[in-house]
């Protein structure tokens, strides 16, 4: 049975995690607000951007000359995959839902016998993949957001990657996967193919009072200054880069988001530990007391 000494050391080093655990939820609480802020006021930029292309992408009839990022290389043979992850733990299963979500992906492409290349945005991608598939990284990203602020200047960096790698005839399909903040509880996994340009549902996500406006909205007819391949050729490269900054605003809000929950959950288990501890400590010092008045009792009446 360990000592008393022994109950009092374990209890101060877990009173010294709980400190630990509760600074740590308020700094995730503080930031969340920031990165929040920042996701929320990019959402409806993106939301715009990736509707009026797909308006119009449906006037676009896909031909020969058809912007290559919208029509794709036509064949189906290379995968670059974008994982999108936090440079740093200690929050809770973020990364490792992602990630899991990435092998299984990048798994599957690997069973029908297509290549596959990957680029790692955030440092536990990397060091959660490079045992299993280090030789398919071709790039890594650490530092983005690091300064509080995650910057567009930072993020196009990968889009432009994406464009030269596409250009330089290095894939034919790009999928990005990353975690989508929803709620301070939810950031569930989400994939999102780039190249070719996939024109998302005007109907998700929209309640039943918006499906009416939605669907004559998509019916109504546009005239287009340029031509319409003309407006796709210019803006697909910047959509790309929109969407990969929206997917890192997204993933750095709930990274902070699920470490605030994980800190939460890991002062209050702390709480409890101590108090089982205490309850413990408690009973073997009244376990030793009842010992020495026994061992005095005993003496006393030897005498």
């Amino acid at each position: 049975m360990p000592s008393l000494k022994d109950f009092r050391d374990r209890i101060a080093s877990v009173k010294s995690t709980r400190k630990i655990t509760s600074a740590m939820k308020m700094v995730a609480a503080s930031k969340l607000k920031k990165a929040q802020d920042q996701a929320e006021s990019a959402q409806p930029y993106a939301a715009a951007m990736a509707a009026m292309m797909a308006r119009v992408a449906a006037n676009v009839q896909t031909a020969p000359d058809t912007a290559n990022l919208m029509s794709g290389t036509g064949k189906d043979d290379t995968h670059l995959v974008i994982v999108v992850t936090s440079d740093r733990g200690l929050c809770g299963g973020f990364n490792g839902n992602l990630v899991r979500r990435a092998r299984l992906h990048i798994k599957e492409l690997l069973g029908q016998g297509k290549e596959v290349k990957i680029i790692c945005a955030g440092r536990k991608a990397y060091d959660l993949l490079k045992g299993e598939y280090g030789e398919r990284v071709i790039e890594r990203y650490t530092g983005i957001g690091a300064k509080g602020r995650v910057s567009f200047a930072d993020v196009d960096k990968i889009a432009q990657l994406v464009l030269r790698e596409f250009a330089d005839g290095g894939f034919d399909v790009c999928t990005m996967l990353y975690n989508e903040f929803r709620s301070v509880l939810a950031q569930p996994p989400k994939t999102q193919q780039l190249i070719p340009f996939s024109a998302p549902d005007p109907s998700a996500n929209d309640n039943k009072t918006n499906d009416a406006a939605k669907a004559e909205e998509q019916t109504l007819s546009y005239d287009f200054e340029p031509e319409e391949d003309e407006i796709m050729e210019l803006l697909l490269p910047k959509n790309l880069g929109i969407q990969i900054f929206r997917a890192m605003l997204d993933s750095a809000a709930g990274e902070q988001a699920a470490r605030m929950t994980a800190m939460d959950n890991a002062t209050r288990n702390a709480g409890d530990m101590i108090n089982g501890l205490t309850l413990k400590y408690n009973r073997a010092r009244q376990a030793y007391i009842t010992k020495e008045l026994i061992e005095i009792i005993s003496g006393a009446e030897a005498v």
